[in-house]
């Protein structure tokens, strides 16, 4: 089968075996890939050793591990994770990493789950309640999702970009409050908060260092919030740290159970009671709020090509102000 990978700074395409099946995991037939630009290229441009791109795709279960329980051949799927989930045409997914595509969702939407399940984790990290103000600043793919996730949520959601596409995109799908001038942010902040502040801001920008993170200090209320989403280094500033006792976390790709061998390639699932929000659950739920048509994902996209025209994918993806946020390769007919 076809694999896209990376190597000495470049990507290639290059020819694999069928994967191993485990006995708690699904053998798919890869209909979609999302690329997830921010992360791919960044991996692309720092690649060393041989190594396999991607990791958000839907498609549908030719084969089941002799241990699954809650799949069946045919069933059309969402997965989520490398080195599990790739750019490729076969994938061995635990089903841990698996999620049921709904009826009335589309399976190119669906192939973004991975990402979305990212999206809803760092929401999550905000620990935020009913009718709570959050501030997301950078509208790429994950801050466009999280926008709208959290106005599906119930809370007030203020989005920032210096970039004006980027503002009227998300205001294409969504009512939220967006401005790419911080000082017109500022003050609509200062209207609806009663000077305050918000109670939390989500920096889905990238960079490395950036003074964004201390402009978050600066828009959050006392004791507030500030979680990285974007490749931003936490350089904050102790001073405005401490005036406002203000919490600092890092959202850590899809959710609990990210990097657990034993929950991922040994698909042992933590108990629903004790964790919640895994990051199998979290790609469901993106799919939920698909299907119930709380987020518009389509606008996102356009470009829907084979796996072969992989350049011409990441160097659209690569230009300063490209008008779409992910491209998806095809695989197969729906």
């Amino acid at each position: 089968m076809k694999v896209l990978s990376a190597q000495n700074g470049n990507a290639y395409l290059r020819n694999s075996e069928m994967p191993v099946l485990g006995e708690k995991h699904l053998l798919v037939k890869t209909v979609y890939s999302a690329v997830s630009p921010g992360t791919e290229l960044s991996m692309i441009k720092n690649s060393g050793e041989s190594f396999d791109l991607g990791y958000s795709a839907s498609g549908v279960i030719v084969e089941v591990g002799e241990k699954v329980t809650k799949f069946e051949v045919g069933e059309s799927v969402a997965v989520y994770g490398a080195p599990y989930v790739g750019h490729r045409e076969f994938l061995s997914v635990p089903e841990t990493l698996a999620a049921k595509v709904p009826e009335n969702v589309d399976m190119k939407d669906a192939a973004l789950a991975g990402i979305g399940a990212i999206a809803i984790h760092g929401l999550r990290q905000a620990n935020l309640q009913f009718g709570e103000i959050v501030i997301v600043v950078g509208l790429g793919i994950y801050g466009q999702l999280i926008s709208q996730i959290a106005l599906s949520s119930g809370y007030d959601v203020i989005a920032l970009n210096r970039s004006r596409p980027r503002v009227d995109l998300l205001q294409s799908v969504s009512n939220i409050a967006a401005f790419d001038s911080e000082e017109e942010m500022g003050r609509y902040l200062d209207m609806i908060s009663d000077g305050h502040g918000a109670d939390a801001v989500l920096l889905c920008a990238g960079g490395k260092k950036s003074d964004l993170t201390n402009k978050s200090f600066r828009w959050l209320r006392d004791r507030g919030t500030s979680v990285i989403v974007g490749d931003i280094e936490p350089h904050y500033d102790r001073g405005l740290m401490f005036s406002k006792e203000l919490n600092i976390k890092i959202s850590r790709a899809g959710g609990p159970g990210r990097y657990d061998s034993v929950y991922e390639n040994e698909a042992v699932d933590y108990p629903y009671g004790y964790v919640r929000w895994t990051e199998g659950r979290n790609v469901r739920e993106f799919l939920r709020l698909l299907s119930n048509k709380r987020i518009d994902v389509a606008k996102y996209y356009n470009q829907v090509m084979p796996l072969e025209k992989y350049e011409k994918a990441y160097d659209e993806l690569s230009q300063s102000g490209a008008r779409y946020l992910t491209h998806l390769f095809k695989y197969e007919e729906d």
